[in-house]
């Protein structure tokens, strides 16, 4: 499942805060972004392309252009949940937790999107038990 659409003009505001990102970065098809277990201190914001993130092997979910990827070590600092593997060619920006907490406390809609984006996720989680 492609989760960009889903929150429709976050999802725009979100790609136009990072579009024009210096430290953004072209990455190739079958690029491992991070593995399950390693420490996170940077996550990700695809601003094009797919990735899959695979949590024990098992493919979870697939994402695309204006989703965050990494996020939930970033906020909790603890080892990443899951692997990120590129489906296709990509672009993403990385965020450093400096910038992510700046983001948070200057820019609310980036807030918003990153706490839609758990919630998403979570009731897609226990809709499955």
């Amino acid at each position: 499942m492609i989760e960009g659409a889903a929150f429709g003009r976050d999802t725009v505001d979100l790609l136009n805060l990072f579009k024009d990102a210096e430290d953004a970065k072209d990455v190739e098809d079958g690029t491992v972004i991070f593995d399950e277990e390693t420490p996170g201190e940077v996550m990700y914001v695809i601003l094009r392309g797919e990735v899959d993130i695979f949590a024990n092997g098992v493919l979870v979910e697939t994402l695309g252009a204006g989703d965050l990827l990494g996020e939930m070590a970033l906020i909790d600092s603890k080892p990443r949940s899951a692997s990120a593997l590129t489906r296709t060619d990509c672009r993403i920006a990385p965020v450093g937790e400096e910038r992510f907490l700046q983001m948070v406390k200057e820019t609310p809609h980036f807030s918003l999107h990153v706490m839609r984006i758990l919630a998403e996720r979570l009731r897609r989680t226990t809709a499955k038990v």
